[in-house]
């Protein structure tokens, strides 16, 4: 290795921890404003309505760990303070690679990752204004007379978590495709073609991530069969441009 490309290889981890440190920067920074207001307790109470909501009137919900009480509405800070960072993570990244990039593909990159962060953000807020409510309705509607539902917090948290993800990711299928046409991994005519296999696949990946209830399965299936449909449109806009 020559001096010049040790120099190279060092001026570029430079940088890879300099755009390090301004995620780690913005996202301490979201955390803390958060955490002083609107507050780590009010957040986590506006992440509980949908479930108090669907509870017997009086039911509070539970914390057993000693420190649960503590630490789960920290968690919940940190989470909204990542969903919020997320499109400046992802602008960092574009940064970082993008002098290694063609002019056609700086201007394919950055669209991505706009519409990536708008996409994942709208998948939680989908999951948390129509899909919770339904769901925690229809477990209610299941419990016997007898026993008075008191979930526990941390349990809540990990369950809200992995619907956020699992729909969040779910909401990016339109990018993945659009990525994989315009990198010539697939053509539109295969993915009209896989279209059938598509739809199986939704409805049994939403059966092994979401409840075993029919109203959260199907709020996951259908979302991801229609913006499969979006997804071939937008590629074949970015191919035909």
């Amino acid at each position: 290795m020559n001096d010049q490309t040790e120099a190279s290889f060092i001026s570029h981890l430079i940088e890879l921890r300099t755009r390090l440190l301004r995620c780690l920067f913005a996202f301490a920074l979201l955390f803390v404003a958060l955490s002083i207001y609107p507050g780590s307790s009010a957040m986590y109470d506006f992440l509980a309505l949908p479930l108090t909501h669907a509870l017997p009137e009086g039911t509070r919900m539970l914390a057993i760990g000693v420190v649960t009480p503590f630490m789960v509405p920290l968690k919940v800070t940190a989470m909204a303070a990542f969903a919020l960072a997320l499109p400046f993570v992802l602008y960092q990244v574009w940064a970082f690679v993008a002098p290694g990039l063609y002019l056609h593909e700086r201007r394919l990159v950055l669209p991505l990752i706009i519409s990536s962060s708008l996409l994942f953000l709208l998948g939680m807020a989908f999951c948390y204004f129509l899909v919770f409510g339904q769901v925690f309705k229809f477990i209610a509607g299941f419990a016997p007379k007898s026993i008075t539902p008191a979930p526990d917090i941390e349990s809540y948290f990990s369950f809200v978590l992995t619907m956020f993800i699992a729909f969040g990711l779910s909401f990016e299928v339109p990018v993945a495709l659009v990525m994989l046409v315009k990198m010539g991994v697939v053509s539109l005519e295969k993915l009209r073609a896989w279209r059938s296999y598509f739809i199986v696949g939704a409805f049994v990946v939403a059966a092994v991530i979401t409840p075993p209830d029919v109203v959260s399965q199907l709020a996951l299936a259908i979302p991801m069969c229609l913006l499969y449909e979006l997804g071939i449109f937008a590629a074949w806009l970015a191919t035909r441009r």
